[in-house]
């Protein structure tokens, strides 16, 4: 009997704790019923038109006049028995956000690019035609206006402030499907995309899809701290990887559209690549962090500051480059004219550099010469054959493009060796090793021949017009 009590209280506890850890499970999962009531009046869904061009085909193809009498079009047999086939307007969907009470709206460019009709429908169905204000591609952002007053407007936050593994929902229309709402959490921040290097991405696993693109990306408060822009995707549709350009760059970019019809970007002039473990320790770096210079440009802010190749740029006033990518957010985000410190490694010893920033061309041409008489030589210790770069491989006769090496030898033939470990092949240009700049075959050879053994150093090379720096380990 006592046993049957016992086994009668445990099972009364142990539902009790299931009860318990039940409800507390359910406390802490976010309740978003209040947030999609606040904030989805001013959420709006956009359509556009981009008109096709429509022309006659009977005048396409005999030059005769669209309003050619019937009578005269029946000589022409056959050829129209229904007349010309008509191309068809092409018709695209997405979401925005109302940020102002007078009707301005935020959404991607890719969205509204080459639109000839914008429609704007309001939550109470209302529809109306928008102007576009602005683009930037580079963002894809889109500024739309829509003539109307006292219409209801999103309450903006701090993308800054957002963190990873933070609660976020978004509210938009896939496949035409308006005000769908979805949820996730914050995946990562700071992400870039090879199309967008100046976008530091927020990556969220919230559903997105087509249709969505533009719309707000709200955090529990109802803030908005992201534009919905992109996924990545081998289906065409969700697969758990979704990225938002963060407000702060959405309403600085949107801000200068308004004010000058165009964004400005701050500019350094510079070709960086990542830092991997074995260049992290070429360079004598304690760790794998930084953005590491292979190619200054000619007339650059970063020239006229002193920046040379091989430098590795790890702060921007004090923010950490952690990643390569951080470098161009930090630089795009200032304003030509702007004084900013750089704190760079070179020669394994830290250095600060301040350098004005320049305004990003619209296309960075590098102009780069050099006056070289070809000279063979044989292999050496990296199992390199080197010559001299002449006239005629500057300008990209070799099999590698040698246009963006200052100066250097070129990679006639590669044998086995340190050289071809690295990964070296036949044209490629080394205009520096170890830190020393190469001029000519013979300080190639002065410098290979006092290179350290056993250790990795670092090699700029340029491979058919980039430049990099790859590490070579001597043994």
């Amino acid at each position: 009997m006592n046993n049957k009590l016992v086994l009668k209280n445990i099972i009364g506890f142990v539902a009790v704790f299931f009860a318990l850890a039940l409800n507390t499970a359910k406390a802490d999962l976010p309740d978003f019923r209040d947030l999609v009531k606040q904030t989805s009046p001013a959420v709006v869904n956009i359509s556009t038109v981009q008109h096709a061009q429509r022309t006659n085909a009977l005048s396409q193809q005999y030059g005769a006049p669209d309003d050619m009498p019937e009578i005269f079009r029946h000589f022409f047999g056959r050829q129209f028995p229904q007349g010309p086939r008509q191309p068809r307007d092409h018709t695209s969907l997405g979401s925005g956000f109302i940020v102002s009470e007078d009707g301005y709206i935020l959404t991607n460019n890719h969205v509204v690019a080459d639109a000839d009709e914008i429609i704007v429908r309001l939550n109470d169905r209302r529809e109306l035609e928008a102007v576009l204000v602005g683009a930037d591609p580079s963002s894809d952002l889109a500024v739309l206006k829509v003539d109307a007053d006292d219409l209801p407007t999103v309450e903006l936050g701090n993308s800054d402030k957002l963190d990873v593994g933070e609660w976020v929902v978004a509210i938009g229309s896939p496949f035409g499907f308006d005000y769908s709402v979805t949820a996730g959490i914050v995946s990562a921040k700071g992400r870039s995309l090879p199309s967008e290097n100046y976008v530091p991405f927020i990556q969220t696993d919230v559903a997105i899809n087509p249709g969505n693109s533009g719309g707000p990306l709200f955090n529990l408060k109802g803030e908005v701290v992201g534009i919905n822009s992109q996924i990545y995707t081998r289906s065409g549709g969700f697969m758990g990887v979704s990225f938002a350009i963060p407000i702060n760059v959405a309403m600085d970019v949107a801000e200068q559209l308004k004010s000058k019809g165009k964004v400005s970007r701050g500019w350094l002039g510079v070709v960086i690549q990542e830092v991997s473990k074995d260049l992290a320790e070429s360079f004598g770096l304690d760790r794998a962090a930084g953005a590491l210079v292979v190619q200054v440009v000619t007339g650059s802010p970063a020239e006229a500051a002193g920046l040379v190749s091989g430098d590795i740029i790890v702060k921007v006033n004090g923010k950490d480059v952690y990643l390569s990518s951080d470098l161009p957010h930090q630089i795009g985000r200032l304003r030509a004219g702007d004084e900013a410190e750089l704190s760079v490694v070179r020669a394994g010893k830290k250095k600060t550099i301040d350098v004005e920033i320049g305004a990003l061309p619209d296309s960075n041409e590098r102009l780069l010469s050099s006056r070289d008489t070809p000279s063979e030589r044989q292999s050496n210790r990296l199992g390199l054959v080197v010559r001299d770069i002449s006239e005629n491989s500057r300008s990209g006769s070799s099999s590698n493009d040698s246009r963006g090496a200052e100066t250097g030898v070129v990679v006639a033939e590669v044998n086995r060796g340190a050289a071809a470990m690295a990964g070296v092949i036949p044209g490629d240009i080394i205009t520096m090793i170890n830190g020393q700049r190469i001029q000519s075959v013979a300080e190639f050879d002065q410098v290979v021949a006092d290179l350290p053994s056993k250790r990795s150093v670092p090699m700029r090379i340029v491979r058919r017009g980039q430049a990099s720096f790859i590490p070579l380990r001597v043994d």
